[in-house]
């Protein structure tokens, strides 16, 4: 007889006092159990994903090494703020198929060194709507499609792709932009020398209240020492 494959997903919250509606928890242990099977999925769309993936590693520094350090990264954040196992599991995901849109952009502009022009720089902020389509075509990921989106927007409203501002920008897009932007200041990229860990967290600070969320930015910043 045929063997068929199975999967469970799991879930679980807790009412930990008595004004606690269970309503609200059991859709929070429904919601957990959801991620876990997204997270353990392998349906034909994540395994579509992972070519994309690896595709983008073939073709630029976004290998898997990078993917690792932000999950890890972003879990230290994550734990530090006090986000649910379920945000902390999109949190992850998220880690994974941030610049999945670069996957679009060609090889002489994901590696060319020096400034780029106008057209190819248009091009790679178009990356972040590129990801988001991509992410869009699967229940899996939809989930993270909104923080893909959003993960180069500024605090101040000055980034792309829609000027979104402040808490407009979902909190873990503000995480993975400040994660991002110190994965590549601390290793050599073809568009610009590699920093040393104080001069990126210096700039993370500078940055605070601009480009990245003032509060986040500080609590980064405070994590990162601590491992010194």
């Amino acid at each position: 007889m045929d063997k068929f494959p199975i999967s469970i997903g799991l879930g679980s919250a807790s009412k930990k006092s008595p004004e606690q509606d269970i309503e609200k928890i059991l859709t929070e242990a429904d919601d957990s159990m959801y991620q876990d099977k997204l997270s353990n999925s392998s349906s034909h769309k994540k395994k579509m994903i992972q070519v994309l993936l690896d595709v983008l590693s073939s073709k630029s520094q976004e290998n898997q090494e990078h993917i690792l350090r932000m999950s890890r990264l972003a879990k230290k954040m994550g734990n530090r703020i006090g986000l649910s196992s379920f945000e902390l599991n999109k949190l992850n995901l998220l880690a994974t198929l941030h610049d999945i849109g670069k996957v679009s952009l060609p090889q002489e502009i994901l590696l060319k060194k020096g400034e780029l022009t106008s057209e190819e720089f248009e091009k790679v902020r178009a990356h972040s709507r590129r990801g988001y389509h991509i992410a869009s075509v699967s229940d899996e990921f939809a989930r993270v499609s909104e923080e893909i989106l959003s993960h180069h927007e500024h605090w101040d409203g000055g980034g792309y792709p829609r000027g979104l501002a402040g808490e407009e920008i979902t909190v873990l897009a503000r995480i993975i932009a400040i994660i991002d932007a110190y994965e590549v200041m601390v290793h050599e990229r073809p568009y610009s020398d590699k920093k040393s860990k104080e001069e990126a967290l210096k700039e993370i600070q500078n940055c605070a209240g601009t480009q990245f969320d003032p509060e986040l930015a500080e609590k980064f910043t405070t994590i990162m020492k601590e491992e010194e």
